[in-house]
């Protein structure tokens, strides 16, 4: 299990914890050390800020606002904070877990409200405003999280959220989910080389901002014919092809889990794995 299972889950997938998406957790004040990482006394306020800045319409008043004179500095430049650093601030302050398709499937089932919203990401990578890739879960119009509604929230049932969810699997976007103040959780995505988060930590090998999933892939040789269709879904390189046996081996310590590579195999050679049964992977969390 990853450090918030035993964290914030008992032991078991933090995520699906429904204390995790509660409105008590959401309106708490924070302690004085979480204030001074997030800069809110309450994950309410930090949620508010966050969705203002995250959807298009705030991100375009934001980047079309009067340049303003830097003020001088008026002592020396702290030192950039450390990987370490970075890393136990983002944990605490806004973390993520990658998840496959089902676990997708049982999140949706828990929460009460599901919502589909411009990706911030998107727009600062590709300048394009409508790329609706994010979803707001236990947050939204309907006023879970204290903002006020508007056009950028599309309230979904949740058999259409599935429907897009397996729509985006087929596509090979690996999905994962975030908290806003661990460990109340806001949002599902749905990521690619146009999400600043797996550019930062996967194609920059900055430091880590997600988890892995609590499983691996793992090819079935049995199955598997050598097609390397499913090659082309990964994400994290972490899938070989062996011309000597004309197969296809997903190297343990590099995979996520996100499972995405299945939706290209027609032969079911490919399963998941809880990330525990493999002695190479178990404690593979984030950074090898």
């Amino acid at each position: 299990m990853c450090e918030f299972c035993q964290e914030h889950g008992e032991g078991k997938k933090w995520y699906l914890q429904m204390k995790n998406y509660s409105r008590a957790l959401l309106l708490e004040e924070l302690s004085e050390e979480k204030q001074k990482i997030v800069g809110t006394k309450t994950r309410g306020e930090w949620v508010r800020n966050f969705f203002n800045s995250f959807t298009f319409h705030s991100q375009k008043e934001k980047v079309e606002s009067p340049a303003q004179e830097a003020p001088q500095p008026t002592q020396p430049p702290k030192p950039p904070p450390t990987e370490e650093e970075i890393m136990r601030n983002q944990q605490v302050e806004h973390f993520g877990q990658v998840l496959p398709i089902e676990d997708i499937e049982q999140v949706i089932d828990l929460v009460s409200t599901i919502t589909r919203l411009p990706c911030g990401c998107r727009y600062i990578t590709t300048g394009k405003a409508d790329e609706r890739y994010c979803f707001g879960v236990s947050v939204g119009p309907l006023g879970t999280q204290g903002t006020e509604p508007d056009s950028s929230f599309e309230v979904l049932t949740k058999k259409d959220a599935k429907k897009l969810f397996h729509k985006f699997d087929k596509e090979g976007l690996m999905h994962s989910i975030w908290t806003g103040v661990s460990p109340y959780i806001i949002g599902l995505c749905n990521c690619d080389h146009d999400c600043t988060a797996y550019r930062y930590y996967i194609e920059k090998n900055g430091a880590p901002v997600f988890f892995r999933a609590e499983y691996i892939c793992q090819t079935d040789w049995n199955l598997c014919t050598g097609c390397k269709s499913c090659m082309k879904q990964c994400q994290f390189a972490a899938m070989y092809y062996s011309s000597t046996n004309t197969k296809v081996y997903i190297e343990p310590t590099k995979c996520f889990g996100c499972g995405v590579c299945r939706t290209a195999c027609n032969k079911n050679a490919i399963a998941l794995i809880p990330r525990e049964k493999n002695k190479e992977a178990a404690n593979i969390w984030l950074k090898k």
